[in-house]
């Protein structure tokens, strides 16, 4: 069953996105999966730092499987689909271990995201970033227009969400996005944990908790929510769940 794979071997613990043959779209169990991996990690004082992987070679996440919000009703979609992901992702970005996430592949609307919720991230050089909620007539919902704003030059953001456009691993490490970039983002990502690993892990936490702080992430989540319930009643969101469904190019009326 496609879930969320956890495993911890000397102080390092690796959640792994098991969904290759979708690239690693999330469905509502990988998101269920996830929560739950987050709630043990953060009990878990024997593990000093959190590793996000993915299976396959291709994908690290492209986002959330439309088969998992295609049918639901604006008001569902914007109370449970866009407010559950939000409430995990901010789960990982105040976990008390230090995170890294290791892009091996395209990290596309949600995998962007949950990236963003990382405090680091590492990106194979042939990886690519992109927002593409509008190819189907959506939004970002999990923080693409709040954390990743924040912590993306600003016009960057605007080049993914409102023109479609890829970002380059060169371009992510240049903004400070990526923090390195390797032949093997997993290998790197697995070397940068074993030297945290070596730190205070109360100083780790405490620092953490003090930047989040200073983050005010607080209202990204309500935001999001908002829009996204403004986006599910449209007819141009119907259109493009059919076309995808469908497989042929969305015919956008702006409705």
């Amino acid at each position: 069953m496609s879930s969320v794979d956890l495993t911890i071997e000397d102080g390092i613990a690796e959640l792994c996105l098991n969904n290759p043959d979708k690239m690693n779209a999330f469905t509502l169990d990988m998101l269920d999966a996830l929560a739950g991996h987050l709630d043990r990690l953060d009990r878990d004082a024997s593990v000093r730092c959190v590793v996000l992987v993915a299976e396959g070679e291709r994908a690290f996440c492209t986002g959330a499987d439309i088969n998992g919000w295609g049918d639901l009703s604006p008001a569902e979609f914007a109370r449970f689909w866009v407010r559950d992901g939000h409430r995990i992702f901010d789960r990982l970005a105040r976990l008390s271990k230090p995170t890294i996430a290791a892009l091996n592949g395209y990290a596309f609307g949600g995998g962007l995201e949950l990236a963003a919720a990382c405090d680091i991230r590492v990106m194979a050089k042939g990886a690519a970033l992109a927002l593409p909620e509008a190819r189907v007539g959506i939004v970002p919902g999990w923080s693409g227009t709040q954390r990743l704003a924040r912590i993306m030059p600003e016009p960057m953001v605007r080049e993914m969400a409102l023109f479609g456009r890829r970002i380059s691993a060169d371009r992510a490490q240049a903004c400070g996005f990526v923090a390195e970039i390797a032949e093997d983002a997993r290998e790197k990502a697995r070397s940068i944990a074993e030297g945290v690993a070596k730190l205070s892990p109360r100083a780790a936490e405490i620092a953490k908790n003090m930047i989040n702080a200073a983050a005010n992430e607080d209202r990204a989540a309500m935001t999001e929510a908002l829009g996204a319930a403004a986006i599910a009643a449209t007819a141009d969101r119907d259109e493009g769940v059919a076309a995808f469904r469908e497989k042929r190019k969305p015919e956008f009326g702006g409705e």
